[in-house]
């Protein structure tokens, strides 16, 4: 029996025995503080590195760029969803792959080849662009069962056939084009990643205007309502879901954490997205990209976090062997893991396409790379069978911002390569030494 079982029981109820007991119990919270942010290090530590770099390249821009240009003014935070929307796209798809204890050298490429094949059926064809859309979406469905086939049931090795697909898909895609650039395309298509939600719910309010140094700079204008909006519906889904997690966990008897850390997070995440929210209502509102990767990370989300599939994926990637003999079809697992990684890069494909205005035989180019870090970055394991949709969205997002920072920045291109390096290095590094503290 415990002291606090003896203080209920009334048992004693001397001073010292309440000094012991009330001990007792801030030891036992402290003990599962720290258990519960052990148990979710990578997903906190990459949210806090996110805020932390943010915060850093805000200081710096406001500090050397003039006129009120910095990083977090809305147009600046609207063009880093614009500039990495197809990767925030591949990296959901690349995330699902390492999870499975693979990897996809061809990304890259694909994007090239399906982007080579919009513009012609677009420009050449006049094909109306959403059945395009979809014919592309399909493509690279075709594309990922071809290469899903030699890696799931030949048993080739990832790397290689991937790596045969990049040299493949981006010779095909520079003979489509025969060296040349295709366009222009038809607004309509174009924006699918420069277009934004109408304005339902225009609203004259305070507008956020950016930093007069490190003071908030404000005005009066005319606020995107429908934007505002959804940020408040996003907050209300965020704790409703957090809410029922948490009492599922209760009802198995397992552990949920202290109440005041669960609230702690709850509060901060919804501030972070009703700030970020109100910065795109000052500007032109959520971007139709915005809209396609909202989607893709609740569907996603929703698989790997509540249905077989997802559970199936990260069996494979945690213990093949064990997974086979506990009757998944590894083969036909890792076979859809793949078919849907390349219908992630012919949507990003599609994007990239839309975003420069035309197809271009250079297009894609390092996208495989940014993809793979934004993955490690995001907390996936070099070995699988570990890592979040949401890990891979911050982990793009750390990358998003770094290279956005540095450029305005003025840093050279050089010095971004050597910095992302660092950056990738440390990340693999963390899960290493995760896993063998883990052991210890």
């Amino acid at each position: 029996m415990t002291l606090l079982d003896k203080l209920e029981d009334g048992d004693d109820t001397s001073a010292e025995v309440i000094a012991k007991a009330v001990e007792q119990k801030q030891v036992g919270a402290l003990a599962a503080l720290r258990r519960t942010l052990r148990g979710n290090v990578r997903q906190y530590g990459m949210i806090v590195a996110l805020v932390v770099i943010t915060l850093l390249f805000q200081i710096l821009t406001t500090a050397k760029l003039s006129d009120g240009v910095s990083l977090l003014t809305p147009l600046n935070v609207t063009n880093v969803i614009l500039q990495n929307g197809y990767i925030l796209v591949l990296a959901i798809g690349m995330m699902l792959v390492i999870i499975n204890g693979h990897i996809d050298l061809s990304v890259g490429s694909l994007c090239a080849l399906v982007g080579a094949v919009t513009g012609i059926a677009i420009v050449q064809w006049h094909w109306p662009w959403p059945l395009v859309v979809l014919a592309a979406v399909a493509m690279g469905a075709a594309i990922g069962a071809w290469q899903g086939y030699w890696i799931a049931y030949v048993k080739i090795p990832a790397f290689i056939v991937t790596l045969g697909g990049m040299l493949l898909f981006r010779g095909l895609a520079q003979l489509v084009l025969e060296g040349q650039s295709i366009g222009p395309f038809p607004q309509g298509f174009v924006n699918i990643a420069a277009g934004y939600l109408p304005n339902w719910l225009p609203l004259h309010a305070v507008q956020f205007a950016g930093f007069n140094g490190i003071a908030i700079r404000l005005r009066v204008g005319e606020l995107n309502g429908l934007t505002l909006l959804i940020g408040v519906l996003a907050v209300a889904a965020l704790v409703w879901s957090q809410w029922r997690v948490r009492q599922r966990r209760h009802s198995y008897g397992l552990p949920a954490g202290p109440r005041s850390l669960f609230i702690a997070k709850l509060a901060s995440l919804g501030a972070v997205i009703l700030a970020f929210g109100f910065v795109l209502a000052s500007y032109n509102g959520i971007p139709i990209i915005g809209v396609i990767l909202i989607v893709l990370i609740v569907l996603y989300s929703f698989v790997m976090n509540r249905s077989v599939i997802g559970r199936r994926i990260y069996a494979v990637g945690g213990n093949e062997k064990a997974a086979q003999l506990s009757g998944v079809n590894t083969k036909a697992n890792t076979f859809w893991v793949f078919v849907n990684m390349g219908v992630l890069a012919a949507l990003a494909g599609v994007i990239f396409a839309a975003r420069l205005g035309a197809a271009t035989p250079k297009a894609g180019q390092n996208f495989e790379l940014d993809a793979i870090a934004a993955a490690f970055v995001g907390g996936a394991s070099a070995s699988g069978g570990i890592g979040t949709v949401v890990g891979a969205i911050v982990g793009a997002l750390v990358m998003g911002v770094m290279n956005n920072g540095m450029s305005m920045l003025g840093v050279g291109s050089d010095w971004q390569l050597v910095i992302k390096g660092l950056v990738l290095l440390a990340a693999v590094a963390f899960d290493v030494y995760n896993k063998k503290r883990a052991a210890a």
